[in-house]
This record gives C-alpha cells, structure tokens and sequence, in this order.
C-alpha cells in the first residue's frame, strides 16, 4: 500500500461555484503522479469517515485534489476552512499494457510468430500504435485488430 498522506492536517477548501470540486482537499506531494480523471484512485479516511476508490483530479502543474461531497463533510460534521485528518493511499493500479504483455497476448492467440515474420520497422510500428493508444480499452481494441489481421 503506497501512502499519499497519512494522519496528516489538510485544509478542507471551499471555492464557490466549482462544482463538485467547491470542497475539495489538496493532497500535497502528488503533482508527479500521472494519470487522467479516473485513472487515479484513492482509498483512506478524512477525520475516521472511511472513503473508497476516489478519484484524484489531475491539475495541471499542482498536486491533485479530491473532492469532499455532502455525505462526507455531513459525516464529518466539517465546512470549508476547517482543518481535517486525512489518510490516503494509492488504490492498486491495473495492470498496465507494455511490449511483454502484448507479445504474450499475440502467443497466446497463435499470432506471435506471424508478428516476428514483419519487417522490423513494421513490428514497431504495431507496437507503438498499441502502446500510444490514449486509453486501456483503445490499446485492446487494436490488439484485437491486429490479432484477427495476423489470424
């Protein structure tokens, strides 16, 4: 389990007219994580109210926020400007697509040495589509389609 923060004091913000985000916490340390809106969740506590599989919402060049709803601040009998306890950690990560993974998959569909008979530039070419894919389900949709072109 990889602690962002644990036990520590955050202010709980309020910016009108955010949306979801009007009481949110920033979670200090977290402006290298990676990852786009929903990519990245967390699981803790904020004051003893236990929170699961959160987002943490990137923003740009900042460490990530979290937004803190009704139910929660209610829970926790808190308004914006009031100091929290909070305790987050990294929920685990899917599994993630690299060259090993696809060249597994294309063994396992009988495929792979009909990959290993493409010209060099040709297999790269395939790899880097699949690995450059701006989403998990956009990288299996073209293994798929490679899969079935092999096949």
């Amino acid at each position: 389990m990889q602690y962002l923060v644990k036990n520590k004091r955050l202010e709980l913000k309020y910016v009108p007219g955010k949306g979801a985000w009007t009481y949110h916490l920033e979670i200090p340390g977290t402006k290298e994580i990676k990852g786009k809106w929903g990519e990245i969740k967390v699981s803790g506590s904020v004051d003893g109210h236990t929170i699961e599989k959160r987002n943490l919402a990137p923003i740009k060049g900042a460490d990530k926020i979290i937004s803190i709803n009704d139910s929660i601040r209610k829970a926790i009998n808190k308004k914006g400007g009031d100091f929290v306890s909070v305790t987050l950690y990294l929920d685990d990560p899917k599994e993630c697509i690299d060259k090993n993974k696809i060249i597994e998959v294309f063994k396992d569909a009988d495929v792979f040495n009909k990959f290993k008979r493409l010209p060099k530039g040709e297999q790269t070419e395939v790899m880097d589509q699949i690995l450059s894919a701006e989403s998990e389900k956009k990288q299996i949709q073209l293994i798929v389609k490679y899969i079935d072109s092999l096949g």
